[in-house]
């Protein structure tokens, strides 16, 4: 008689605490081609009902002489378990290998419904960000092998075209080029249609317009990568592509490269919101101040990256590339961990003539874009007064001379200048300076 009351509550205490959903993590180690199995990861919930992330690192990966480990500073390589309860539970470095707001948005319309976390997770496409992938099976898929080709440039625009524009494939073969779409999962571009192409010269991200663009985003985002290189800043590989009557930005894969024999290697990457611990969704946290602090803990070379993200830092404010967020900015590792190239640079105009603020904060004064508030965190860039200000001088001259020529030579045209005229050296960056 008493037992059947019992049984009543430990079933109604067994549903309060929903099973843990599982995954396995796959990781293509440091100089091959192939990936390995890295660990587990566990999505559940406390009993307060709060998503619960635990990740362990497999006894068998721990054990080869090439394991590393999967970012830097919440992951380190060794044999105990991790938990989150940020984030929704997902860790940043898994965050990161998983589908942007582009991706997000192929994966609803593919299952015609959201998904959680894990689910986009495990539906996001094999040739991710970085060197993670993700599945049921212990064992990994084998490599991806066959790609887009930039030959297809104009079919995959056009369905780029039919998804922002809220339709279903018409024909199977549509059906199966949406397919291809989902092959991208990469922290350069955001919400820009995007997708993997492949050419002699190894793998590309080709960024498509959409329809209501100010501007030619391509050109301007590959003339402002341009002029970046020439301020002293790495940038990402970029070329202009016409297709149709329209161009397509594309961006060379840094965290790709071709291997000798078949394939690519897969270059570890995470994104600047992962070392700084920080939400999309609280901007609190987003600090290039504190980036270069996080850098010099995993960098083997932290004066030079330091000072570069200094010059990144300041060429944003210069440009009024005002969608500087942690996503924006990331680490890579080939053999071992250092800023990645520069990518999705873009301008701004026309905004506030006195006063632009940057995603993140930058100086004793936030994120104010103003030449005395970039130099008064400088030493925490590991450089001087006079050296920072130097490199902020010599960067407004290269800007101010050249950014219009730079445009007009990779085809802006005369009206996209204007347009975009107002994003340069804007008169608040350097007001308190003149007055001086």
């Amino acid at each position: 008689m008493t037992s059947k009351p019992k049984k009543k509550n430990q079933a109604r205490k067994v549903a309060e605490i929903p099973e843990a959903t599982r995954c396995f993590v796959y990781m293509t180690p440091p100089g091959e081609t192939e990936a390995v199995t890295v660990g587990r990861y566990d999505l559940t919930q406390t009993r307060a009902g709060v998503p619960l992330g635990q990740f362990v690192y497999g006894k068998s990966y721990l054990a080869r002489k090439n394991a590393v480990e999967i970012d830097p500073i919440e992951l380190r390589l060794g044999a105990r378990k991790y938990e989150t309860t940020l984030l929704k539970g997902v860790f940043g470095a898994l965050r990161d290998a998983g589908p942007d707001a582009w991706g997000r948005l192929i994966i609803d319309r593919y299952h015609n419904r959201e998904l959680d976390e894990l689910g986009y997770l495990m539906n996001s496409a094999d040739d991710r960000a970085g060197a993670l992938g993700f599945g049921t099976g212990q064992a990994p898929p084998a490599p991806r092998k066959n790609f887009n080709q930039t030959l297809q440039l104009d079919q995959l625009q056009k369905i780029a075209d039919d998804v922002l524009k809220d339709k279903k494939p018409r024909r199977v073969e549509q059906a199966e080029q949406l397919d291809r779409l989902l092959l991208i999962n990469t922290l350069m571009g955001g919400a820009r249609p995007k997708a993997v192409v492949e050419d002699h010269e190894g793998l590309w991200v080709a960024k498509f317009s959409r329809p209501g663009d100010r501007w030619n985003d391509a050109r301007v985002e590959h003339a402002m990568l341009l002029l970046a290189k020439a301020c002293g800043i790495s940038v990402a590989e970029s070329k202009v592509v016409p297709v149709a009557k329209r161009d397509v930005l594309l961006v060379k894969r840094f965290d790709r490269e071709k291997a000798r024999g078949e394939g690519y290697y897969r270059h570890r990457m995470v994104s600047a919101l992962t070392i700084l611990r920080a939400d999309e969704m609280d901007p609190r946290a987003w600090s290039y101040v504190t980036l270069a602090e996080e850098l010099r803990r995993v960098s083997s070379d932290p004066h030079k990256e330091a000072a570069q993200l200094f010059r990144r830092m300041c060429f944003n404010a210069l440009v009024s590339n005002l969608d500087d967020h942690p996503r924006n900015h990331a680490l890579v590792a080939k053999d071992r961990w250092k800023l990645s190239p520069a990518y999705d640079i873009t301008p701004q105009s026309p905004i506030g003539i006195d006063r632009r603020n940057l995603a993140m904060i930058c100086g004793t004064a936030g994120t104010y874009a103003n030449i005395h508030n970039l130099l008064s965190r400088c030493e925490r860039f590991l450089l001087s007064p006079e050296e920072a200000e130097a490199i902020i001088l010599a960067m407004m001259e290269i800007v101010k001379k050249s950014w219009r020529s730079t445009a007009r030579k990779e085809g802006v045209t005369v009206a996209d200048c204007e347009a975009i005229a107002g994003a340069f050296v804007y008169p608040g960056f350097s007001y308190e300076l003149q007055a001086a």
